[in-house]
């Protein structure tokens, strides 16, 4: 048995099978060439976020061009619980850390939201970039979908009430985060403000729907990004899949 981790992981976009030859793009040519140190003949692991995780031979390989050769299926296709993170875009760099975290976390949707106190832009282009970075990393055999930025009283509107949505009360007038979230399953949602916090209008807002669960990340008012990862982390391990390891998720090698 080879420990797969010493195998390097690249996320491609086409489709996958078993005998197929797929080229690389010039920057993955760089990585596995220059960076990895691979030659002709290694083997990597590749996923396309659909078909699983599957082994393929380097057949071509230089500093602008490399060719691989698709071999078997290590891992079949599987998802987490289906977990949405809404936001609101803060400073270039915290909201890269969100993204980031956020698919590490086994979210499966992220949303910018647009609130009354949002000041910050954002390119979904480059979070795409950060989402396939982060899955490639953690192991994790699918991407989150990153959606436009919307506001929050249009996103709302068009809810779906069978999807819960907890929204981080900066105010700390909700329930204490550990208690809630051990009651919510998925689907779900997390709704987390932005810096200066939501304005009372919009807690008022939120507090008027039905599906909109109020908690409380305790007595210190937390930056967005922490916000985010905090109860992102509170709820994986009270209630998602931190509490056992899925058997696809185990790699063998024969």
């Amino acid at each position: 048995m080879r420990d797969h981790y010493t195998l390097a992981r690249l996320y491609v976009p086409q489709k996958l099978q078993t005998a197929g030859a797929l080229s690389l793009s010039q920057t993955q040519a760089h990585f596995l060439g220059t960076v990895m140190r691979k030659k002709i003949g290694d083997h990597v692991r590749v996923f396309n976020g659909e078909d699983g995780e599957w082994l393929a031979e380097i057949k071509c390989l230089s500093k602008r061009k490399a060719e691989i050769s698709i071999t078997k299926l290590l891992r079949p296709a599987y998802s987490p619980p289906d977990v949405w993170l809404l936001f609101a875009p803060v400073k270039k760099s915290r909201t890269g850390f969100i993204v980031e975290k956020a698919t590490e976390l086994g979210v499966t949707r992220i949303q910018p939201v647009l609130t009354a106190r949002t000041t910050s832009t954002l390119k979904t282009k480059k979070m795409g970039a950060q989402i396939v970075e982060a899955a490639e990393q953690t192991e994790r055999l699918d991407l989150p979908k990153i959606c436009e930025p919307v506001k929050l009283q249009a996103l709302l509107e068009g809810w779906d009430e069978g999807r819960t949505l907890i929204f981080a009360d900066e105010a700390g007038e909700g329930i204490s985060a550990a208690k809630a979230l051990a009651k919510i399953q998925a689907p779900c949602a997390f709704l987390v403000g932005p810096e200066g916090g939501f304005t009372d209008d919009e807690r008022e807002f939120l507090r008027s729907k039905s599906y909109v669960k109020a908690i409380s990340l305790g007595p210190r008012i937390l930056r967005a990004d922490t916000a985010a990862v905090s109860v992102l982390s509170i709820w994986q391990a009270v209630s998602g899949d931190w509490q056992g390891r899925n058997k696809n998720a185990e790699i063998t090698f024969v």
